[in-house]
């Protein structure tokens, strides 16, 4: 029994090793992984406590668990089993493209990305570019009941929407965003993922991953999940606020609420005076295409260009950003169906997208004044007309009005000198978020 072995240096070095790992998988790791465990879970508390709305246990849960728990819901088993007998395949490799979509939806929150990076990030971006301007929030904003599930509902007017919003909305909650396929891209997928964003194939056609889908987002607002929308499914081309599209609305809408739960939409408004894709947008726009057609050297040039204005201390930003929260549209009180819903929610978002300098002054100046005190005449009177009607005003004082509104757009070749329109759709394209309360002020004054 204690006779000596003799076995090669190779043979005890790979025992020493498996014994190695054997300990560590049964003891060491255990430990480790409850040590920080515990630290996480006081990390949390220490959120929570602070935000309005804490972080849902649903998000916290290990990505694994929450892909098993998608993919053997039962209504996901039904959809498989139904494609599978519609593309005549096996039941297990229906069952693994399930598994492949659950696993490209599902996030992998990570609290101390979210909070300890994300937030710091985007005050930081948001802040180098713009000055931000926090406008209308809803008192009724704080009535909402702390079960009830929160659903903000934005306009989409630049891939900026992303970053402003997820800072503003730090001190509240932590959203989880509904993101297309431009986030899959590596390394950004990772961050996105563990921000608690889950991905979406906006074009997508097959059945399955329809109803896979639909049954993540419902689960989500079941459990009380602060989700972050886009209504109108993809960044707005003409600078308008556009009609909503009905695939998400209608997942949230059809979600098995607990008892005593509701779905709360907050519709949020933002606003910029550069929206920095403007010329993408209004390229693809006039082409009748949602292909978006950027080169990397044009990428390249206009970053070049920000940083060397950044190296020098010259860079003055791009003028102001804002947002604004409208008031609360609970789902338990909507009377009509999904599509009055859509149109519902898109009015409300359009009440409350702030009215910054260069959208007002684009949109005059596509009505004909020619001269600066016409301009500003006209300016006044608009003002006053806004003001009569609730919108959300976020402008300097008169006298500064031309050098915030006017000065921007001759800097970049839009407008010339003697005011006169030079790249009219790009005007037409900053004008547009303003067409909503011209048009009301235009029929008021009709009758």
């Amino acid at each position: 029994m204690f006779t000596p072995v003799t076995v090669p240096l190779w043979l005890a070095i790979l025992i020493a090793l498996f014994a190695g790992v054997t300990f560590a998988s049964h003891f060491l790791f255990p430990s480790v992984r409850w040590f920080f465990r515990r630290r996480f879970e006081k990390a949390v508390a220490r959120l929570n406590a602070r935000l309005d709305r804490p972080i849902e246990l649903f998000k916290l849960a290990r990505r694994q668990d929450m892909i098993a728990r998608l993919l053997y819901e039962p209504r996901v088993l039904e959809a498989v089993g139904e494609h599978a007998r519609a593309m005549n395949i096996p039941g297990n490799v229906a069952l693994q493209e399930a598994r492949r979509y659950a696993r490209e939806i599902v996030p992998a929150f990570s609290a101390t990305l979210y909070f300890g990076f994300a937030i710091r990030a985007a005050r930081l971006i948001s802040r180098a570019f713009y000055s931000v301007r926090l406008g209308k929030l809803d008192a009724s904003l704080k009535s909402i009941n702390p079960k009830d599930t929160v659903v903000f509902v934005i306009n989409h007017r630049s891939n900026m929407d992303y970053v402003l919003v997820t800072w503003l909305a730090a001190q509240r909650t932590n959203l989880s965003y509904a993101v297309g396929e431009w986030a899959r891209i590596w390394p950004f997928s990772r961050l996105i993922r563990a921000m608690g964003a889950y991905f979406i194939r906006r074009t997508a056609r097959n059945t399955l991953y329809r109803r896979v889908l639909a049954r993540y987002v419902q689960m989500a607002t079941a459990e009380g999940t602060t989700q972050a929308i886009f209504p109108e499914g993809g960044l707005s081309l003409s600078g308008e606020i556009g009609a909503a599209k009905m695939g998400l609305l209608s997942y949230i809408a059809a979600a098995d609420m607990p008892q005593g739960r509701d779905v709360v939409f907050v519709p949020v408004g933002l606003a910029y005076d550069r929206v920095l894709e403007d010329r993408i947008l209004v390229r693809a726009q006039l082409a009748g295409t949602r292909q978006f057609k950027a080169s990397l050297g044009e990428a390249t040039a206009f970053a070049a260009r920000v940083g060397w204005h950044i190296l020098r201390r010259r860079f003055r930003g791009f003028g102001m950003a804002a947002a604004a929260f409208g008031a609360p549209i609970s789902l338990r009180d909507h009377k009509g169906g999904i599509e009055e819903l859509g149109a519902k929610l898109m009015a409300a978002i359009a009440d409350v997208v702030p009215v910054l300098p260069v959208p007002l002054i684009a949109s005059l100046l596509l009505r004909g004044p020619r001269t600066e005190d016409a301009l500003l005449e006209m300016a006044a009177a608009t003002i006053a007309d806004l003001t009569k009607r609730g919108a959300v005003l976020k402008l300097p004082k008169m006298e500064l009005l031309l050098a915030s509104g006017l000065r921007p757009l001759i800097a970049r070749g839009i407008v010339a000198p003697d005011l006169t329109p030079i790249d009219t759709p790009l005007l037409q394209f900053y004008a547009a978020p303003m067409l909503h309360w011209l048009n009301q002020i235009a029929a008021t004054r009709q009758t």
